[in-house]
């Protein structure tokens, strides 16, 4: 499978049910993204990572208003009710039924930093998940290392 080369299971944590991770995570000190009852940890985080997100979020906060809400690296992205939970480094919703204090439901949009440990993720399962959200409008890639911007805009076609 993909995800075992390109991210690292926790050895002492094989499985566990959905609630149990998203009662687990918030209590970590590192980021985890569940997998069909795996849990996975994000690796890739840099100063430079951090910074570039910081920099999108204030880039997006003095542009866009009421009703958006922009998040960073602090909240999930539910891809399947009860096995899968992404943690996007940048989120954007403006749906008034997105309450949950930990998860999004209804993306405008994704920012994702690349990183050489989640870049295949980011780019195949997360991209294949992120689709099929019927409210996601962007899905952005930043690169990193060779400093590069990618967006992906829902068309009038879907």
């Amino acid at each position: 499978m993909i995800l075992d080369r390109i991210m690292v299971a926790l050895p002492d944590r094989p499985s566990m049910s959905a609630e149990e991770y998203l009662a687990w995570e918030p209590t970590q000190e590192e980021r985890y993204e569940y997998y069909d009852g795996e849990v996975v940890a994000i690796g890739g985080e840099t100063r430079n990572h951090n910074r570039i997100c910081i920099n999108f979020f204030k880039l997006l906060d003095d542009r866009l208003n009421f009703p958006y809400e922009i998040y960073i690296l602090t909240v999930k992205r539910q891809g399947e009710r009860g096995q899968k939970y992404f943690s996007p480094d940048v989120v954007v919703t403006c749906d008034e039924h997105d309450n949950d204090p930990h998860l999004v439901q209804f993306p405008s949009l994704i920012l994702e930093v690349l990183s050489p440990s989640t870049e295949a993720a980011d780019r195949r399962i997360k991209f294949a998940k992120y689709r099929h959200f019927s409210t996601l409008q962007e899905y952005v890639l930043v690169q990193v290392e060779q400093l590069g911007v990618e967006i992906f805009r829902r068309n009038q076609h879907g």
